[in-house]
């Protein structure tokens, strides 16, 4: 049989959805449609031709569910905000240009702003969406930098990947730190990660202002409790059991780091029903003008 001729039509990026041709009816196909989502957001959903789903908020560039076989391996806590004035809380989150406190607000502005789509596209079947994030006035309020950031994300059969770009564009230098902040549906009593034994860790349970510094010892860390731990200089897979069945590949490119994070009984209402597992850069990115930087992360479920 001919090999799967796709054509999409595309109406300008402004448009409300983006529309799509098959040229063999009854056979699936990927798409890519922006819509409304919660609070009359803009979001948009990949559908693969496998018929995994994948779901983008333009405000944060917060993609809040990841589904393959009609389960959805993301977690969006039941207190978050769909209003355009507070991040949103749960599935994949942007800490940019700042991981956690520091001198500006928590966790960055990245997550607080409304990123601008970019393109869609086809490659080998597989869906793919593009936003950017532009400096403005608000974000020039807390850090006076002229800078580019995109995003892509790829959606595959069992496979969510995302890459991350940043550009220095102003004529100054500057430095920032980053994360993916995952919220990964979870059984907490039966979650583990594998894959840190032998790094270096920053345990902020005692005293988040002063972590105490430490080294993993065990095979299969676990969240007996409330965690949020750093893990320096980490392995560029690490394998997540959800305690619902699923494992979970978390592979990397240049995010050099990761931390683990349970809120336990300081959240009470959710914290049994997700696990965070962050790919982060908490050493600082050095970029000079017109430098740039990427990371890659790639989400496999077996």
């Amino acid at each position: 049989m001919a090999a799967l001729s796709m054509t999409w039509s595309c109406s300008p990026l402004t448009s409300s959805k983006f529309r799509r041709v098959n040229r063999y009816p009854g056979m699936a196909f990927a798409s890519v449609k922006s819509t409304e989502g919660l609070g009359n957001l803009p979001k948009v959903v990949l559908t693969s031709p496998h018929g995994s789903e994948a779901e983008l908020y333009l405000f944060g560039a917060c993609l809040t569910s990841w589904k393959v076989d009609s389960k959805d391996l993301l977690f969006v806590r039941p207190d978050a905000v769909f209003n355009g004035q507070k991040p949103i809380s749960g599935g994949i989150p942007h800490c940019f240009p700042q991981f956690g406190p520091g001198p500006i607000q928590q966790h960055g502005f990245g997550r607080n702003m409304n990123w601008s789509l970019v393109s869609s596209e086809n490659v080998e079947g597989n869906p793919i969406v593009t936003v950017e994030l532009k400096d403005g006035p608000y974000s020039r309020a807390m850090w006076d930098y002229s800078f580019h950031a995109l995003y892509k994300i790829t959606l595959d059969k069992k496979t969510l990947s995302t890459e991350f770009t940043v550009t220095n564009t102003d004529n100054e230098p500057f430095s920032f730190t980053t994360a993916l902040h995952t919220y990964f549906r979870a059984s907490v009593t039966g979650a583990s990660v594998s894959g840190l034994k032998g790094c270096k860790t920053l345990n902020k349970v005692p005293d988040p202002t002063n972590p105490v510094e430490g080294k993993e010892e065990r095979d299969v860390v676990t969240f007996p409790g409330f965690v949020d731990c750093v893990y320096l200089d980490a392995p560029n897979e690490l394998q997540l059991d959800n305690g619902l069945g699923d494992k979970i590949s978390i592979k990397n490119t240049n995010w050099s780091d990761a931390v683990l994070w349970n809120p336990h009984l300081t959240m009470e209402q959710s914290y049994k029903d997700f696990v965070c597992v962050e790919n982060a850069k908490i050493g600082k990115v050095q970029l000079e003008p017109e430098q740039s930087w990427t990371a890659v992360q790639h989400l496999t479920v077996a």
